[in-house]
């Protein structure tokens, strides 16, 4: 097979309006085990998303936007169910931005061609999804020519970001449901702390290799940034993905307003998908009842749920958009508040 038939199947978008949950989840609850856990988490997600006061963090980890959940995730941007995002990198470059510039993912086999044959056809796989490096490292060099028009000075992730969906929307490309894009248009922060570690990391590395004068990336902006959204917000609802830093970075900034003397509550919500186990004493699976102990998450209203993502996140969003407490809910525009900061600093 030549390269461009093992790039034939495009890789599609689960549209979660297309389809209503609520009676699956309602069902659910009558069951057991995860199933049951399911249900709860999602009857927490729309107490979340009707609680007028209450700032809606989600988080990202793991190959999620490559994976066919990019539009689901999209459309909660851009029906404010979601206020600001801490995300792997890879979720939000190397996947979205990428899909945003007009290339696409593609449908393989976990063991359907041989990797040392991918290699040679220049095509990464991500277990049973290809993708073409070729693409791939043009998304690295626009990465490289977005830091190539910004004042050489250090900036957090959200402010870069920032800079990818204003360079998405000035081409006009491909940016239906862009997570990017759509947090750029809504004013939504996206906060990548370990933001080098994906293709970012690649251009930034060629803009700083070719430029004596050059911009950085300072991730302690990002925390002191999100931080300052959580002063602001006071009640706050997490909603995570798999776990990682996303998950840490999120739950810690409860302690950095204690550590400044501005104590602001617990997060009121906490939801997290995950596969992870909690017995390797490992962030990822830790329990959101041990987050409590260190004064991070309320166990009011907090649901583990033992599931792939893939699996479980067009449920919960199908849920939540037709049960419709997001059309009730107003855009809180953080961007704007941390351009304020960032312009008196």
């Amino acid at each position: 097979m030549n390269k461009n038939e093992i790039l034939s199947d495009v890789l599609r978008h689960v549209d979660v309006r297309t389809f209503d949950a609520r009676p699956l989840i309602q069902a659910y609850g009558d069951m057991a085990f995860q199933a049951r856990n399911l249900s709860r988490a999602t009857d927490i997600l729309n107490r979340m998303l009707a609680d007028r006061d209450c700032s809606v963090i989600l988080t990202i980890a793991g190959s999620l936007c490559s994976a066919g959940l990019k539009d689901a995730l999209a459309l909660m941007v851009e029906n404010n169910m979601v206020d600001a995002i801490v995300s792997t990198g890879a979720n939000i470059v190397d996947q979205d931005f990428f899909e945003g510039m007009g290339f696409r993912h593609y449908k393989g086999a976990p063991h359907a061609v041989d990797d040392q044959k991918l290699r040679e056809l220049g095509i990464d796989r991500i277990y049973d999804t290809y993708i073409d490096e070729d693409e791939l490292r043009e998304c690295d060099m626009a990465i490289a020519e977005i830091a190539g028009t910004l004042d050489p000075r250090a900036y957090s992730s959200r402010e870069f970001i920032q800079a990818m969906g204003a360079w998405l929307d000035k081409r006009g490309l491909g940016c239906e449901h862009s997570l990017v894009h759509a947090a750029w248009k809504k004013d939504v922060p996206i906060f990548c702390p370990a933001f080098s570690d994906c293709s970012a990391g690649f251009g930034l590395v060629h803009h700083q290799w070719n430029n004596e004068k050059h911009l950085t990336i300072d991730s302690v902006a990002d925390f002191r940034e999100l931080t300052r959204i959580k002063l602001e917000a006071g009640d706050t609802g997490i909603f995570m993905l798999g776990g990682g830093v996303p998950k840490n970075f999120t739950q810690d900034v409860v302690v950095a307003t204690d550590i400044l003397g501005e104590e602001r509550p617990m997060h009121k919500y906490a939801l997290q998908v995950t596969v992870a186990d909690e017995r390797d004493g490992a962030l990822s699976g830790s329990t959101l009842q041990e987050a409590c102990s260190w004064g991070k998450v309320d166990t009011a209203f907090e649901q583990m749920v033992w599931g792939e993502a893939t699996l479980v996140l067009p449920l919960m969003v199908s849920d939540a958009w037709h049960t419709g407490h997001w059309k009730q809910r107003v855009a809180r525009r953080y961007n704007r508040l941390l351009a304020t900061s960032q312009a008196t600093a």
